[in-house]
């Protein structure tokens, strides 16, 4: 910031309330254009270093709002990957689900099979038994 402050005094360029004779105009004038010129330069100082701070923040805006782009394009990236990773670990899940079902239902039939073929054996050795112990009686 420009060391030249705004102040009111500093920018007052007409002091005097009195009234001016004609034979003082110039006197007076010439010192009211001398103020208005100082007060011009504290302005226009003033006015270079709000310019200065402004293209200063504009940059650093522009800065910041490439660096989100770029900081948002990663985590969109990251987020797709992450998608696409669950969605395999998902399909992999599935068939290996499918897999279990398949195998389960095998057993189960297995089981089922094991179990008429079980009831068969037992039905013969008992109709077997039943037919030597009627022959062993005779």
């Amino acid at each position: 910031m420009s060391d030249m402050k705004l102040t009111n005094a500093k920018m007052k360029t007409f002091d005097s309330e009195e009234k001016i004779s004609a034979f003082q105009t110039a006197s007076r004038l010439t010192d009211f254009g001398k103020k208005q010129n100082t007060a011009n330069t504290i302005l226009a100082a003033n006015v270079n270093d709000l310019i200065k701070r402004v293209c200063f923040l504009e940059d650093q805006q522009v800065q910041m709002t490439e660096t989100l782009h770029r900081l948002a394009e990663k985590q969109v990236e990251t987020i797709n990957r992450i998608n696409s990773e669950h969605s395999d670990a998902m399909k992999a899940v599935t068939a290996e689900l499918k897999a279990l079902k398949a195998e389960l239902d095998r057993v189960r039939l297995a089981s089922k099979l094991n179990t008429s073929a079980i009831d068969r054996l037992n039905k013969a050795i008992a109709i077997a038994e039943n037919s030597t112990a009627g022959k062993s009686n005779k």
